[in-house]
């Protein structure tokens, strides 16, 4: 009998780093596996290495031990740039490039010789929230405007995974209920796998179909949203 591959899986994944004091580990023998349109979410306080495991997913850095898969292939097999054009990341802060809308769009597909037409540029910011504003200065954007074109600039690869780093937490309240429904909507509408890391439970019960909490570098629990959050 044959299984069906995952899209992402990570297998007893680990990352120590030397300091002053000795070594520190940030992660220990974290595990899991996603299937297309699945979402996690990544509970747990401040420190606990949830920054961390995205950082890995995506090799920003280099796990010590342990294995990401995607799409049944090991990462560490895979150009770091066509890695991240496969598995995207929004960050907490909106890091956009100085310039217009549409540039920083753009920007993505242009490192792999990919060029947008403007129809297709207008189409993903209008997908976001924000038709008419390909020509605006990005300096000029709210912090939830700003972080709605980095969610443009992210599906313009279009990723397999989308990696999320508490992407509503800086927001004020208002555009924090906004960004949050528009991801929420954006990654069902197109059935994409998700890894959401977040402090907010009440966020994590509304988005996800799986939950890992960890602590301290460790995972504490794994298991559906129904089974963690709901009980």
């Amino acid at each position: 009998m044959t299984t069906n591959t995952a899209v992402l899986e990570a297998r007893d994944l680990s990352r120590t780093v030397d300091q002053p004091g000795g070594p520190k580990s940030l992660l220990r023998n974290i595990s899991f596996r996603l299937d297309q349109g699945q979402v996690l979410a990544v509970l747990g306080p401040s420190g606990a290495g949830k920054s961390t495991l995205l950082r890995l997913l995506n090799r920003l850095d280099e796990p010590t031990s342990g294995t990401v898969l995607l799409q049944g292939a090991d990462t560490r097999d895979m150009d770091p740039r066509t890695l991240r054009r496969r598995v995207g990341m929004v960050m907490q802060q909106a890091y956009l490039f100085p310039g217009a809308a549409a540039a920083n769009v753009r920007y993505g597909p242009a490192q792999h010789g990919i060029v947008l037409e403007d129809s297709q540029v207008a189409d993903l910011i209008r997908q976001v929230g924000m038709a008419g504003y390909e020509d605006h200065d990005v300096s000029t954007l709210s912090g939830g405007e700003a972080q709605r074109i980095s969610i443009a600039r992210a599906l313009a690869n279009q990723p397999e995974v989308l990696l999320l780093d508490e992407p509503t937490s800086a927001l004020d309240d208002l555009s924090k209920q906004d960004i949050e429904h528009l991801l929420a909507s954006l990654v069902r509408e197109r059935n994409m796998t998700c890894v959401w890391v977040t402090h907010d439970v009440a966020q994590a019960r509304r988005v996800a179909d799986l939950v890992l909490r960890l602590e301290a570098g460790q995972s504490i629990a794994f298991g559906t949203s129904q089974e963690l959050l709901h009980a």
